[in-house]
């Protein structure tokens, strides 16, 4: 069996060779194994596309194994909203839904083994004592004064453990390894310890849980899986696993660690989202401002998009920051050829043209994607008063300015080439009008003398214009890196006040009135919009920008300021 594709990458690549030598029988299988405290984010997304896609690929198999063995932060909402993620993101694992709580009676019985065999021992040190004794980098860690139990009162107490006989942090089972092994994790970490709370599927069954190291391993080990990938992180874990599977003499699985996902302008870590959602700094899991797949789901982006990010970043085997532009990008690669394009004015200036017939109206043709001719053109109706947007004029124009200006003469989208001839402020001097002189020649937007104009604007008519809500997202961090803050500093400092921009005055073409939940939109110049699933109703809808545009007008502007 080998890869429908070339290697990528060197997982791929370790995987190709074990397919070459026949280990584990020329068998390829992999597990997605999330822990089932908190929702999923893009980080989880980039392994749960590399476990599924090396299974999908080397036509073997992907499990989707729940790590539940910390009853005090689980709960049944998170298993439901990992699995839904799963499958959004478009994979299937068929009928491998398994748990760590599934292997419960095994791993005891594989813990009692470890007794037995003289290689693990009921310890009654608390937990502060424990970790003093563990010493440090520098200094090796003295032995437990529990450490030469015999087999049958570590036995006898394990039972008791089991029984509920001892209270929560009155004894723990440890590994017996090496207290001056230079690797901390081997100085006999603890593999079971008692939690008296109500697990989200064996209820009250247990009183002692295994850690997760312990329940990680084994199983891997009791699935049969081949190639057990993980983050960067668990490299230093893996002397840990190899020894609890070579002391039980159990299947071993290959791991195999890679770098994790970080990106910009990001947090990904679930205690800092936890605390972003309970410190009320965003509106829940499912905030579109949110790394959460949940709240990339309701952002607007698509899974397909993702895997395509997933794809292109690659894996490598040293961390480094993703720039958050490249998932960006690879929206906008989908989106400009799937989303029809719609009108809107985000920030409306009055236009009279004063030339045009009171009461008339007419339909002209829009483009829906310019990118798909298949998709074809909608009408839009065009009148006396329109509006567009405030950015789109200056009174005092900059150098290089080349939208509408007084005396100039602009094109607008699809319609008419117009001149501005009078500005209208008010009593504040705040300009409120614009009087522009349209010409009836340019219909369709060209003009019949071929002449040319440096700006096309887009506009709608302000006698069919709908008000809708919009809201412009932005980064939910001003800083690049915001976990990288100084020592003391709090992570939240760095959030950006502007990151969430609510419109109640947008004025949008007609069409999008009947825009159905979940709908995508290139609003033109502006980026591509989402109606939110959440807030719209279906006479009501509610827009958010997802991503912007590329505007390199932003910049230009921003150099002459």
């Amino acid at each position: 069996m080998e890869s429908s594709k070339k290697p990528t990458n060197f997982i791929r690549e370790i995987i190709d060779d074990d397919l070459k030598t026949g280990k584990y029988a020329s068998r390829v299988h992999t597990r997605f194994p999330p822990e089932p405290n908190g929702y999923l984010h893009i980080g989880h997304a980039k392994s749960i596309c590399l476990n599924f896609g090396i299974a999908r690929d080397y036509q073997g198999k992907c499990n989707l194994r729940f790590d539940d063995t910390n009853p005090t932060k689980e709960e049944q909402e998170y298993v439901d909203s990992i699995t839904q993620d799963v499958r959004w993101l478009g994979f299937d694992w068929e009928d491998r839904l398994y748990y760590a709580s599934d292997y419960f009676e095994k791993l005891y019985a594989y813990a009692v083994e470890l007794i037995k065999r003289g290689k693990a021992y009921v310890c009654d040190l608390p937990l502060d004592e424990i970790r003093v004794f563990r010493g440090t980098v520098n200094e090796p860690g003295k032995d437990s004064p529990f450490r030469n139990r015999s087999v049958e009162e570590n036995l006898g107490l394990f039972t008791r453990m089991r029984q509920g006989e001892f209270g929560e942090g009155d004894r723990v089972l440890r590994a017996k390894i090496d207290m001056a092994s230079p690797h901390m994790i081997m100085r006999d970490p603890i593999l079971y310890r008692i939690r008296y709370e109500r697990h989200h599927r064996t209820g009250e069954a247990w009183c002692v849980y295994p850690m997760y190291d312990f329940a990680h391993c084994l199983s891997d080990s009791i699935e049969g899986i081949t190639h057990s990938i993980c983050t960067l992180e668990f490299e230093n874990n893996r002397a840990l696993y190899d020894w609890i599977l070579a002391e039980l003499d159990a299947y071993h699985p290959q791991q195999i660690e890679f770098a994790r996902l970080n990106l910009s302008y990001t947090v990904l870590s679930k205690r800092k989202l936890l605390q972003l959602v309970e410190k009320n700094h965003v509106c829940g899991w499912d905030d579109p401002r949110m790394p959460t797949l949940s709240g990339l789901r309701r952002r607007g982006y698509t899974p397909s998009s993702i895997r395509n990010f997933c794809e292109k970043i690659g894996v490598a085997k040293f961390n480094s920051i993703i720039d958050v532009a490249l998932l960006e990008n690879a929206l906008r690669e989908e989106l400009n050829k799937t989303a029809p394009r719609r009108m809107a004015v985000l920030n409306p200036l009055k236009v009279v043209l004063t030339n045009y017939p009171e009461g008339q109206t007419e339909e002209l043709n829009a483009v829906n994607n310019p990118e798909d001719p298949a998709m074809g053109t909608r009408p839009v109706p065009f009148s006396k008063i329109i509006y567009i947007e405030q950015d789109d004029f200056r009174e005092d124009p900059p150098k290089k300015f080349y939208r509408l200006s007084p005396g100039k003469e602009v094109r607008l989208r699809y319609a008419y080439f117009i001149t501005c001839e009078q500005v209208i402020k008010d009593a504040q001097g705040n300009i409120v009008e614009l009087h522009c002189a349209y010409d009836p020649a340019t219909r369709g937007g060209d003009a019949p003398d071929k002449r040319k104009v440096k700006a096309t604007l887009h506009w709608v008519s302000a006698a069919h214009a709908i008000s809708a809500p919009v809201r412009i997202y932005d980064h939910l961090f001003s800083a690049a890196a915001p976990e990288a803050h100084a020592e003391g500093e709090d992570f939240t400092v760095h959030l950006n006040p502007h990151s969430l921009e609510m419109l109640s005055g947008a004025k949008l073409e007609p069409s999008l009135k009947q825009a159905d939940v979940r709908t995508r939109y290139q609003f033109e110049r502006h980026g591509y919009f989402f109606v939110d699933p959440v807030e719209s109703t279906d006479k009501n809808p509610v827009f958010h920008r997802i991503v912007p545009l590329r505007d390199t007008w932003a910049k230009i502007e921003k150099k002459q300021l």
